[in-house]
């Protein structure tokens, strides 16, 4: 279950320590760990995410896997999330069955809404600002972009790219049900208390 206050995800760093950094994530509140790396071998992930989803329980948070369905389920996490060109949603929630979350990547109203009608529990919209942690070809769709998308689809909306603690008002200002970083906690001096900043915000904005 998607929490139902503005939350913050953890998109793990594959170039830096994945389970540390993930620990200090969730000490600092983060609500929900995404396990992503593009690179490494299935045995490598997999031991990673039976280790994040053990902290994820311990502190009653959501594991998500990114990408790999097979991998989300033998390491029997929450769920997991999805880019454009990655497995089918449909195709993913028969693998995953009802009771485990759904994320879609999603950069438009239109892919919004058709996240929602092949079974999406949540979508991730961005890049919402320049972002270094991913290599993008295409322009930042800014903050004001969460509004439009927010009246396309009634799932919960999860801004991600280039979020800051500076910055991060302006996605829940527009209308956000969570923020996902990676360079704001991993690039940072304390990844716990960037985390924590970035949680405090997200309550008092609440």
């Amino acid at each position: 279950m998607i929490p139902s206050t503005p939350f913050l995800c953890y998109i793990t760093d594959e170039s830096l320590p994945m389970v540390e950094i993930a620990r200090q994530a969730l000490e600092g509140g983060a609500l929900m760990i995404q396990l992503r790396n593009k690179t490494a071998s299935g045995e490598q992930l997999y031991r990673w995410a039976e280790e994040i989803q053990a902290l994820c329980r311990l502190h009653q948070a959501l594991f998500i896997v990114n990408d790999r369905v097979d991998i989300a389920i033998a390491s029997g996490a929450d769920g997991v999330h999805l880019g454009q060109q990655d497995l089918p949603a449909p195709a993913a929630r028969k693998l995953l069955g009802p009771d485990k979350l759904l994320g879609v990547s999603v950069s438009s109203s239109d892919e919004a809404a058709a996240a929602e009608r092949n079974g999406a529990d949540y979508v991730g919209f961005g890049h919402i600002f320049p972002t270094g942690s991913k290599q993008k070809h295409t322009a930042p769709i800014g903050p004001e972009a969460i509004a439009a998308v927010r009246t396309a689809t009634d799932l919960p909306v999860v801004a991600i790219g280039g979020i800051t603690p500076q910055n991060a008002f302006l996605t829940l200002e527009s209308g956000a049900s969570g923020i996902a970083v990676i360079a704001a906690i991993s690039r940072s001096g304390s990844p716990r208390k960037a985390a924590r900043s970035l949680v405090d915000l997200l309550e008092h904005h609440h």
